[in-house]
């Protein structure tokens, strides 16, 4: 387990990643992370949950209507 600081950047507060774990889950500088709360803390990570959702409804689309999309496609 690691531990961190939070510490005062002008009116909010941030955190540091450890080189680690940056290369670890190869996160770049500049790059989005997303914040998912929880009843006993939050959660921090760079896959986008919503996105994640509408992956998974496209993959059932495109299996229900795969003979109809190859159609369309010729």
């Amino acid at each position: 387990m690691k531990t961190i600081k939070l510490r005062k950047v002008g009116n909010s507060y941030g955190f540091t990643i450890p080189k680690e774990l940056m290369e670890k889950y190869q996160l770049k500088e500049g790059e989005e992370l997303h914040v998912i709360e929880e009843n006993d803390g939050f959660t921090l990570t760079p896959y986008d949950p919503d996105f994640e959702e509408w992956t998974e409804s496209f993959k059932k689309t495109n299996e229900k209507y795969k003979n109809t999309l190859k159609a369309l496609a010729e």
